[in-house]
C-alpha cells in the first residue's frame, strides 16, 4: 500500500513538471535598434517567421525550405495598416509569443492597443482586436 502511493505521487509530480516546461513562452532574440522598418519574430516552427512592418502593423507569414522553392513562401497575415500614414513610426509595433505555437500579441507601443495573431494554413490566420 505504501509503495503504491508513493509510486502515484511520483508519477504525479512527474506529470507535473512535464506540463510545466511544455508551455514556456519562447525566447526572442531581437535586434536592439529600434529605427528599423521591418523585423523577422521567430515562431516554434523552424521555417517559419512572422515579417512585421513596425510602422503599421502589418504582417506576412514567411517560410524557408531547403527542400525547393515550392516550400518558399511570403503570405500575408495582414495588409491592413493598423495607423493613418501620419502617425507611423518606426518601432512603434512589436509581437510578443505565447504559450501557443501560432498565436503572437500585437503591440502598439505608442497607444497601448493589442491585437491577437495567429500564423498558420491560410483559412486558419487571423489578426483580431483585444478590448
Amino acid at each position: 500500500m505504501k509503495t503504491t502511493l508513493i509510486t502515484l505521487l511520483l508519477l504525479v509530480a512527474s506529470n507535473f513538471s512535464f506540463a510545466q516546461t511544455t508551455s514556456e513562452v519562447p525566447t526572442q532574440i531581437i535586434s536592439t535598434d529600434t529605427a528599423v522598418t521591418y523585423r523577422l519574430f521567430s515562431t516554434r516552427n523552424m521555417y517559419t517567421f512572422i515579417k512585421l512592418d513596425t510602422r503599421n502593423g502589418k504582417m506576412w507569414q514567411v517560410q524557408w525550405s531547403n527542400k525547393g522553392k515550392e516550400y518558399r513562401f511570403e503570405s500575408t497575415l495582414s495588409d491592413i495598416s493598423l495607423v493613418n500614414k501620419d502617425e507611423e513610426k518606426n518601432g512603434r509595433f512589436f509581437l510578443y509569443p505565447t504559450t501557443n505555437i501560432y498565436t503572437f500579441i500585437l503591440l502598439d507601443q505608442v497607444d497601448g492597443r493589442t491585437w491577437q495573431v495567429q500564423w498558420g494554413k491560410e483559412d486558419e490566420r487571423l489578426v483580431i482586436r483585444i478590448y
